[in-house]
């Protein structure tokens, strides 16, 4: 993108200069939007989208690593654990395709847009040591993460980038429902434990 808008801007100096018989020197910002090309809004609006995807991620990444060090169940820690790094290797793979289309990724933003995307109670279920509502929070931490990949996969995505997309996004929906099973073991066994009370 940035060599178009470097020939663009060229192009236009070119013409400029022809026009007037002056030469001046025309900026990107004052390239009117109506020379920007098809591929141009298509690359950007890729990399929005990509850009949305890797701050889901990230908040992932985080929400998964505060639920590991929040439960004392040895096999949720080591799941969490291990969704934790995987979300993180997503974000680093969609941060490739951004500096691929010539931009940089996009900060993760504050906490309380985290907040919004889908982790919002992780650090209250975590306080209290309760397996069963910290499997409820990452549950719709990935809610969250299952809507933002369908909304992008709904998207026009070259090629390439669609496969990375699709590839994470059946990763998010096997988590999602091994996260949902296990919820729904741990609310039983409560639920049997309060029965015979």
């Amino acid at each position: 993108m940035a060599r178009e808008l470097s020939r663009l801007r060229m192009q236009l100096d070119a013409a400029y200069f022809f026009e007037t018989g002056r030469y001046n020197m025309i900026r990107e910002h004052e390239i009117p939007s109506s020379y920007l090309t098809k591929q141009d809004e298509f690359t950007k609006n890729t990399i929005d989208t990509v850009n949305d995807l890797i701050k889901m991620c990230e908040d992932g990444h985080e929400g998964f690593r505060e639920a590991a060090e929040g439960t004392s169940n040895n096999d949720l820690k080591t799941l969490f654990a291990t969704y934790s790094n995987e979300r993180a290797a997503f974000a680093s793979n969609l941060k490739e395709i951004v500096r691929g289309l010539g931009a940089e990724p996009e900060h993760s933003g504050s906490l309380s847009a985290a907040l919004h995307r889908g982790w919002m109670d992780i650090k209250a279920a975590v306080t209290g040591n309760d397996d069963a509502a910290i499997l409820n929070e990452c549950e719709r931490g990935e809610d969250s993460a299952k809507k933002v990949y369908k909304e992008a996969l709904e998207q026009e995505l070259p090629d390439y980038v669609r496969q990375v997309v699709q590839t994470q996004y059946e990763g998010i929906l096997g988590a999602h429902d091994r996260i949902k099973t296990l919820r729904d073991s741990f609310n039983e066994k409560a639920s049997s434990a309060r029965s015979a009370l």
